[in-house]
């Protein structure tokens, strides 16, 4: 007499469904670290291993003590839009160069470029090579 059954279990662990898992998860949050905002984190600005590849027409500068310049001529905060379009007047593709210093406040580098939105200007924010 033949007792024995005839189905064996199988005791060995299949790790393809763990794979599978694991590689959803991966996915996942390789997808979630991409909304990450890059805001969050304390950012130093002025430097920059970019360059400009095109020589720009126009330069404009703000220093520590809030003295506008344009291509090296002191203009009151009050006329710079009007400095502006007058050296901007002839230009096909009117661009600005920002030489702006660090200690500057951010609510008067967003006035120049608030300037630049209303009158279709380009604008390149320059930064010191590292």
């Amino acid at each position: 007499m033949n007792l024995r059954s005839r189905n064996k279990v199988n005791a060995s662990f299949s790790m393809s469904s763990m794979t599978d898992l694991v590689f959803l998860l991966l996915i996942f949050f390789i997808i979630v670290s991409t909304l990450v905002s890059p805001y969050a984190l304390p950012v130093d600005l002025p430097k920059s291993s970019n360059k400009i590849k095109d020589k720009q027409k126009i330069s404009l500068r703000i220093g520590a003590d809030l003295i506008y310049s344009v291509n090296n001529k002191i203009v009151e905060s009050d006329g710079l839009e009007n400095a502006l379009s007058q050296q901007l007047s002839g230009v096909a593709e009117p661009s600005i160069v920002m030489h702006v210093d660090q200690s500057v406040p951010t609510g008067e580098t967003v006035k120049v470029l608030d300037i630049a939105k209303r009158n279709k200007w380009k604008i390149v924010l320059a930064t010191k090579p590292k």
